[in-house]
Parts: structure tokens; C-alpha cells; sequence
């Protein structure tokens, strides 16, 4: 009975390990650029661009080709907080584009990413590298 109980386990902790490799291609951490930066956490993000912020509101989880689409917010001014008597206007934003492995496989991936907005304009594409913090250029 022991014996079957472990290999049970032991089966349960393969699986869950296999679960969690096959998810280890989603975006995660700190990718940054120049003039544009994604934190990701628990699978959503906080992006920082020049004088602009946003939010990628689902995981990134890439086709086979490296390609992305999900769907976020975009606002001009500074990251952080808003202050209070401040007001900015979000507007609805599609964030896609690829990842990619880097030169060798121990270098980090790249990341390339624009935006859409509704009214059809756009923004980027950006380059972001895996690890890296952004280069932004604050406004005053």
C-alpha cells in the first residue's frame, strides 16, 4: 500500500512538473528597451514607455512562431501614480507582436511589440530584451 501511495505521489509531482515546464514559454519578468519596459507579474503587466504608461491584462503565451496579441490600456504621462488633481485618459490598446530566442541559447529572448489602438493609429514596434530594465526618458 506505501509503495503504491509514493508511486501515486510520484506520478502527481511528474505531471505537475511537466505542467509547468510546458508554461515556461509564457513572458515573465522584467523585459526592457529602449524607450519602452514590460514588468511581468502573475500574469499580467505594467508597461512603461516615455512619458506614457499602460497594462497587458492577460498572460502572454506565444504561437509557436513567437507571435502575440493581447489585449491592454495605454495613457500618456508619467508611470506611477496619479497624483491627486491629475486626470488622465486611458484608451484601449492591443499590444502584439514576437518573441524570440536570442543569438544562442543562453542569450536572453528579444521581444518585439507594438501597439493598436481603436481608431486604427499605432505606436512602436519596440525591442525589448528578457531581464533587461528600460531606458526611458522621463517627462518633467
Amino acid at each position: 500500500m506505501a509503495g503504491s501511495v509514493f508511486k501515486g505521489v510520484a506520478a502527481c509531482a511528474i505531471v505537475i512538473s511537466a505542467g509547468a515546464a510546458a508554461r515556461s514559454d509564457h513572458a515573465i519578468g522584467m523585459w526592457g528597451g529602449q524607450h519602452a519596459g514590460i514588468a511581468f507579474e502573475a500574469g499580467l503587466a505594467d508597461v512603461q514607455f516615455d512619458c506614457a504608461s499602460g497594462t497587458i491584462d492577460d498572460p502572454i503565451y506565444p504561437a509557436k512562431d513567437g507571435s502575440f496579441s493581447v489585449k491592454g490600456t495605454y495613457r500618456t504621462g508619467p508611470p506611477g501614480p496619479v497624483k491627486v488633481g491629475e486626470f488622465f485618459t486611458s484608451k484601449d490598446a492591443v499590444y502584439s507582436g514576437q518573441i524570440t530566442q536570442g543569438a544562442t541559447k543562453k542569450a536572453p529572448r528579444l521581444m518585439i511589440v507594438s501597439l493598436t489602438f481603436e481608431d486604427g493609429s499605432a505606436l512602436g514596434p519596440f525591442t525589448l530584451t528578457e531581464g533587461m530594465h528600460p531606458q526611458l526618458t522621463h517627462c518633467g
